[in-house]
């Protein structure tokens, strides 16, 4: 079963999605497409159309290409699936009674063959993959499996993992992706390592956006965005250096309150260089310790136990700076956090155990 709500991003989402110019374009003048795995109801597909439309002007072959070609998805949930294909026809894309574009299959099954040009992917978040099944009774039962497919890096039955190797798979040579995770894709063992060194390995890895609790996921659950070009086979890896921008750190947002805008992302987007990110300049340095915008290099990385992704450099003010703490509130969300993530890192504990025994 996913666990999304209907509205599929925050409002801060979509806000970040909107500026497409700032990721990647995803242009249709080149006849570009672009898939989500895991669609929901289809917001990533509807901001780029948003995009797209406000921002270039369209021939009628264009435009075409943009209702019936460019945008491609895999949604699994029944009813969630048919509010996506109702999204996608209010805005004008693809046909009430066509081919879908969007398929209701579990697109982790198997690869489909096609290469896409971009991915923009917020997996489902959950630690293990599962079906639900009939028993005997006549009971409905949640059994844990593993996608055992040739095309993959590791077998697991950590679905974050599984989608990153399967968006990997999907991308065309010259294809992008920009993918939100959860932090244990950066940091896990075993499966994770394999995955996270194959990545260096077969993309070029050149972005992490690193995100507070609640933007993505629910609350105590911290979020990344992972930016990544396809490669072509190589003996050496591709990716040379990966770019951190941690805004975590000292940053205290809520859904309510205290919601991410557009313009929080401002500096980021202009540390990024969406006209050149081969042209950045680091804002981190000896000088400056409270920089946000800093470089790994790959040998960095690679010699990391575990090969971790997980990565931070700034201090935490609340634990040094007792005259300038929090409001009370903040902290109060902050413990809450806290507590919610050690939760469900000890859920997840626990359903390993119970799969053991």
């Amino acid at each position: 079963m996913r666990h999304r709500r209907e509205s599929e991003f925050p409002d801060t989402g979509r806000r970040w999605l909107q500026e497409r110019d700032v990721i990647f374009a995803v242009t249709v003048h080149k006849r570009l497409t672009c898939s989500d795995p895991a669609c929901g109801t289809g917001g990533f597909f509807l901001v780029s159309y948003d995009y797209l439309v406000n921002e270039h002007k369209l021939d009628k072959a264009q435009k075409t290409f943009l209702k019936h070609k460019t945008f491609h998805g895999n949604e699994i949930v029944a009813n969630t699936r048919r509010l996506c294909l109702m999204n996608m026809f209010l805005h004008n894309i693809g046909e009430i009674d066509g081919e879908s574009t969007v398929s209701p299959n579990d697109s982790l099954v198997a690869s489909s063959g096609v290469g896409y040009d971009y991915v923009l992917a917020n997996p489902p978040f959950g630690k293990k993959s599962s079906m639900t099944a009939t028993n005997e009774e006549g009971e409905l039962e949640k059994e844990d499996f593993t996608y055992n497919r040739q095309d993959f890096w590791a077998t697991t039955s950590n679905k974050q993992l599984n989608f990153v190797q399967h968006i990997r798979t999907m991308l065309k040579t010259t294809g992008q992706a920009a993918v939100v995770v959860p932090d244990n894709v950066l940091f896990e063992g075993g499966a994770g390592e394999t995955v996270r060194k194959k990545l260096l390995q077969n993309t070029d890895l050149h972005t992490i956006l690193r995100l507070p609790t609640g933007i993505f996921y629910a609350q105590g659950v911290k979020a990344n965005v992972l930016f990544f070009d396809n490669k072509s086979a190589s003996p050496d890896p591709w990716t040379k250096e990966v770019w951190y921008y941690d805004y975590r750190t000292n940053i205290h947002r809520t859904l309510k309150k205290k919601t991410m805008r557009l313009d929080d992302l401002k500096d980021f987007i202009a540390c990024y260089n969406p006209q050149n990110r081969h042209e950045r300049t680091a804002t981190w340095s000896e000088e400056n310790p409270e920089g946000r915008w800093r470089t790994f290099t790959y040998d960095d990385i690679i010699t990391r136990n575990k090969t971790s992704l997980d990565i931070f450099w700034l201090k935490d003010k609340s634990l040094t700076d007792l005259d300038n703490l929090p409001d009370p509130e903040d902290l109060a969300a902050d413990i809450i956090e806290n507590i919610e993530a050690g939760l469900n890192s000890f859920r997840e504990i626990a359903a390993r155990l119970e799969g053991v025994m």
